[in-house]
């Protein structure tokens, strides 16, 4: 009988059917737990006063939520994980705002959980941590005298030893990985970056066959791209073809050709490089100005953090500029949604768009690249641009690539795509499909929970 798996995160998406709830890292493990049974653990995205948890099932998986304390929601989730390690792991040193308690509410946030683990865990199971709201997870763990099989997961990039050194406590952070018995990057890059600031910073580490050791311990570390749940959105995309919201927008195209973004608001999503680069392209190529739109779906995030309000007021700016700038009177070339769809609808927007511009700042894999490409038409499909800085482009080869910060590159890139030829489009996105298709997300789930095995 396989051992039975506990995944804890920060936050637990609890299906309301056994249908799958949409997102990579849901999808993925509740593909993962399906097997043999198992246990989510995480925040149930409550806020209150007295902290309470709630239990529940749905066939062989069990979810177990908390609610945080307004203290731990400013202290653990707004101020030390989105505060200073997301602006950190995404190379932006000017938006880190540090302070020492919220160093402290992270790592008592990280104990309260691991209690809460320790309660629920039997001595044969296997236990998966994801991301960085969850670093010292495994060390408090072992404190409790927990021997169990360890797994942690980084989703988001890993910065280089110049950028991760610039954080106080970086090195109590990267001694709290050595608790894992297996840690998994989305590329190449990420766990070279991991392995390059270990051993610049820990002097008594050294390189193992697979991994680190570390005072007799060895960790393996792996690169484990995540993937995206392909059959499930290729049946969505066709019941999405189908819905008056999607017949709707394609009669209001009326044949012009779509290019879609969709993404969390987000600083380190490059959007306002993005609406530049289209304002660009629409003043240097006066020959698509009356063939094209473009719809960013920008999905409302961390509201309380104020440099993400900083970034809504910057788009609302540009969004006007461009607008008053190039519309008629019966044609809007930007239609920026500060809004969240649901995940068909949004399936829907991709199959329709003939680009899909995918051009973050820096991303750990950006799944939305991957969801545009099975989304597609293989007979008429449309052309991927993607950025170089996101984990998606490690594998996603086939696609535009362009360098976000490069106005003039992005605008061209625009103007390829649209004239890009129907045997060159079919030729890149067969080759982007089946790359899809080779590594999806129980793929994912599967190979880092063998691995921790």
């Amino acid at each position: 009988m396989s051992p039975r798996l506990i995944v804890v995160s920060n936050r637990v998406s609890v299906p309301k059917s056994k249908r799958p709830v949409p997102g990579g890292l849901a999808v993925g493990i509740l593909a993962a737990l399906q097997g043999s049974g198992g246990l989510w653990y995480g925040w149930n995205g409550r806020v209150e006063s007295a902290v309470s948890v709630e239990r529940s099932r749905l066939g062989p998986i069990e979810f177990v939520t908390r609610s945080l304390t307004p203290e731990a929601y400013e202290g653990y989730y707004l101020g030390y994980a989105n505060r200073v390690l997301w602006p950190l792991f995404h190379l932006r040193l000017n938006l880190v705002e540090y302070q020492r308690r919220f160093f402290e509410a992270y790592l008592a946030m990280n104990v309260q959980m691991a209690e809460d683990v320790a309660r629920l865990a039997a001595a044969d199971d296997l236990i998966w941590v994801h991301d960085y709201h969850c670093i010292p997870l495994g060390r408090k763990l072992r404190k409790l005298g927990l021997a169990n099989p360890l797994g942690f997961f980084l989703h988001i990039p890993f910065p280089p030893y110049d950028v991760f050194r610039a954080v106080p406590d970086h090195k109590t952070l990267l001694k709290y990985f050595f608790a894992y018995d297996l840690i998994g990057f989305q590329t190449r890059l990420d766990r070279d970056s991991f392995l390059d600031t270990v051993l610049r910073i820990l002097p008594d580490v050294e390189l193992g066959s697979d991994g680190l050791i570390y005072k007799d311990h060895e960790v393996k570390v792996g690169v484990f791209p995540i993937g995206i749940d392909y059959e499930n959105i290729r049946r969505d995309v066709e019941t999405a073809k189908r819905s008056t919201l999607i017949r709707r927008l394609q009669q209001n195209l009326a044949g012009r050709k779509l290019i879609t973004g969709v993404d969390r608001l987000d600083y380190s999503k490059g959007l306002a490089q993005r609406f530049q680069a289209f304002d660009h392209f629409l003043e240097r190529h006066l020959d698509h100005r009356e063939n094209v739109v473009f719809m960013q779906v920008a999905q409302p995030s961390r509201s309380d953090v104020p440099e993400y309000q900083a970034i809504r007021d910057e788009l609302d700016y540009l969004a006007g500029k461009i607008n008053g700038r190039y519309a008629q009177f019966d044609r809007i070339p930007l239609r920026y949604l500060n809004r969240s769809f649901s995940r068909p609808t949004i399936l829907g927007f991709l199959a329709l768009s003939d680009i899909g511009l995918i051009t973050p700042l820096r991303d750990g894999m950006n799944l939305v690249a991957k969801e545009f490409v099975a989304a597609q038409d293989p007979d008429d499909p449309g052309v991927l641009i993607l950025s170089r800085l996101a984990g998606a482009a490690e594998q996603l080869k086939d696609a535009l690539l362009v360098t976000p910060y490069n106005i003039d590159g992005v605008a061209e890139a625009l103007d390829y795509a649209l004239r890009m030829s129907r045997d060159e489009r079919i030729e890149r996105h067969r080759a982007l499909d089946e790359q899809v298709r080779a590594y999806t997300v129980e793929d994912w789930a599967r190979d880092f929970v063998a691995h921790l095995a």
